[in-house]
């Protein structure tokens, strides 16, 4: 396996051309950067219609993802436990160890800081790698890696090494598992200088966010939903084109609105929009935005949106304390505080451990009702709730 490897090494630092004093992974082919969309949808995204869609689960969107870039590029690599003969924890992997065999799909032990720092120093060396976490609660296990030895590398090395490489794997509660398997860690990450995260919510989001990922020089982190793995989603003709990416660092507005802006990503953008459909019943017209990408943060197309509809709710799985959602109401507070007709409202995950419990639960995590009790809010329809 060492010449196998040793090969691809050479052939990927072939690859990068030196530009300013770094070394930047060169795209032989065309990107094909999904374009800004402005439609309303009533579910995640407006699609193409007719033949020209297919749909998909989210877990398959994000294996075509690997898949294709692993065909374009034999630097790209994949590790992590059970990823190869099982196809997977979540099965996501699916017929990836059958395709290109043993030397770029690696079965791993379980030790998240022993394969993680393996895929760090590969990276170092001109491989492409992803990292799979079983969960991203397992991750902690490596997060050294993720944060020292990997995020800060491009910085202390004066822009002479890179680490191209791709953290993925489920974030934010499942159901039934747990304190210790039910955490959102976007703001954990998103606090690092140097890592770059993002999170989809729909089959697009996911395809095209995972290619941009890999393709990217810099680390990055891609959190992934486990409730959404299942969940089948229309995806568009334009991602179906194996150059098809989505920019890091772009949100998306999923649905046009003018009296509330909401903020949100991954599994919260899809309540976040039936939450919008039941404001609308009572004449609200609420825009919900897509983060795609949390960091960086498209603070762009954020405070335009607060601008035009002088209200601000922020959704997220994760706790409320240092959450993304304090981010973006301080941001707006820094910037567009004038233009705020209501105090921002942020909707978040309890302030507790995950119980197991399943009634307690369902009240710990964000359901639709907790949405659109702060539409009503932030709109002064009914300030009991």
């Amino acid at each position: 396996m060492g010449g196998e490897w040793g090969g691809m090494r050479r052939a990927a630092k072939r690859s990068f051309s030196r530009t300013s004093g770094r070394w930047y992974a060169s795209i032989s082919t065309p990107v094909y950067q999904a374009q800004p969309q402005t439609q309303q949808s009533q579910n995640q995204q407006p699609h193409s219609s007719g033949s020209e869609q297919k749909t998909i689960t989210v877990r398959e969107a994000l294996r075509e993802a690997i898949d294709e870039e692993m065909s374009r590029d034999q630097a790209v690599v994949l590790l992590g436990e059970e990823v190869g003969k099982y196809d997977g924890a979540y099965k996501v992997s699916k017929g990836l160890f059958n395709k290109y065999g043993g030397d770029r799909v690696l079965d791993t032990p379980i030790t998240e800081a022993g394969f993680a720092g393996i895929g760090v120093g590969a990276a170092m060396a001109g491989l492409k790698p992803v990292i799979e976490f079983m969960t991203f609660n397992f991750a902690m296990q490596a997060i050294d890696h993720i944060v020292n030895s990997c995020a800060k590398t491009n910085y202390m090395s004066a822009g002479q090494l890179l680490a191209p490489i791709v953290f993925r794997g489920p974030n934010g509660p499942p159901t039934s598992v747990g304190a210790q398997h039910s955490q959102c860690f976007a703001a954990w990450y998103s606090s690092v200088p140097g890592l770059k995260v993002v999170a989809g919510a729909n089959c697009d989001d996911s395809k095209g966010l995972m290619k941009a990922a890999i393709r990217d020089p810099n680390p990055v982190v891609v959190l992934e939903s486990e409730l959404l793995y299942n969940e089948s989603f229309p995806l568009s003709k334009e991602a179906q084109n194996p150059d098809y990416v989505i920019p890091i660092g772009k949100a998306h507005i999923e649905r046009q609105g003018k009296d509330v802006t909401i903020v949100t990503f991954s599994r919260m953008v899809g309540l976040s929009l039936k939450a919008a459909e039941e404001a609308k019943k009572q004449g609200l017209d609420v825009e919900v935005i897509n983060l795609r990408t949390i960091r960086p943060l498209d603070t762009e197309t954020i405070l335009a949106s607060i601008k035009k509809t002088h209200r601000l709710i922020t959704v997220e799985e994760g706790w409320p304390q240092c959450g993304i959602g304090s981010e973006i109401v301080a941001l707006a507070n820094e910037f567009v505080f004038d233009y705020l007709d209501a105090p921002p409202e942020r909707i978040t995950g309890a302030d507790v451990p995950m119980p197991y419990s399943h009634p307690l639960e369902q009240k710990a995590m964000v359901q639709v009702e907790n949405i659109v009790n702060a539409i009503n809010r932030v709109t002064y329809r009914n300030k009991q709730k």
